[in-house]
């Protein structure tokens, strides 16, 4: 019972998390040390729950994704190969040095600074649609999805934040997101269960079902919401909550009020 309790707590963090600007992999990794879910099978865990996000995304752009649209399939792997290959390179390096309380605060904050430096009112765009994005445009966003290799950086925050610098509307920008996340999500999932496969038993499959059945749901409702929000607000409140968030996990690695055993 403890570890489907916290696969479903996971699961709900991974699901709130993923699409907003806010970093999931840095929620998980500071849930996963409070919860004291911090071995090698709950970090494979965590990173294959991510799948039930990626579904979340399949689900909700079905027609556009299984309709043959190759503008939409070129974008997507050009946009992927930056971070595929970054994080192929630099993937053991991150995880030993970076997946730790401290250095993710770090992260959550300078992004907060980030968003709030870039995303000031209605910004002028020459990318009104998805539909309308070059190769060019996806390359420069897989560029910034770079920056999401660092914990605590955020995926859709780099993507997002990184489209709008390269003149995408802040919708175009937050769909083009959820479309990256099928690719990225699927190889990092794979990859990590492949990798760490002698990890897992039979045993394991009533925690992955719960994680990502929770998180597939707490997903799709997350980017049916932010559709609608982006419409008509910017990102600002996320920048403040990371800063502030950022702040409160450094107090408490500072005064010891929390044992972060990842700091």
């Amino acid at each position: 019972m403890p570890d489907l309790i916290n696969a479903l707590i996971l699961g709900v963090v991974e699901g709130l998390t993923e699409f907003l600007p806010i970093s999931s992999t840095g929620h998980l990794i500071l849930a996963s040390d409070l919860l004291g879910a911090t071995d090698e099978r709950w970090k494979v865990f965590n990173i294959v729950i991510q799948t039930g996000a990626m579904l979340a995304v399949l689900w909700e752009y079905r027609a556009r994704f299984f309709r043959v649209d190759f503008a939409l399939y070129r974008n997507l792997l050009i946009a992927f190969i930056p971070a595929a290959v970054l994080g192929l390179a630099f993937s053991k390096y991150i995880k030993a040095h970076l997946f730790h309380a401290v250095p993710v605060a770090l992260a959550f904050i300078v992004g907060g600074f980030i968003i709030l430096a870039v995303d000031r009112g209605e910004r002028p765009h020459r990318v009104a649609s998805t539909r309308d994005m070059t190769w060019l445009d996806a390359l420069k966003v897989g560029i910034a999805q770079c920056f999401a290799l660092i914990p605590g950086t955020s995926r859709s925050g780099a993507t997002i934040i990184g489209g709008m610098l390269f003149g995408l509307s802040r919708p175009a920008a937050t769909e083009f997101s959820f479309f990256l996340a099928v690719p990225t999500l699927i190889a990092a999932g794979g990859y990590d269960l492949l990798k760490n496969r002698s990890l897992l038993s039979a045993h394991d499959a009533p925690i992955f079902t719960v994680g990502l059945v929770v998180a597939f749901v707490c997903a799709f409702v997350v980017i049916r919401w932010l559709i609608r929000y982006v419409a008509t607000h910017d990102f600002r409140p996320f920048a403040w909550y990371r800063i502030v968030f950022g702040l409160v996990v450094l107090a408490t690695a500072y005064f010891g009020w929390v044992n972060w055993t990842a700091d």
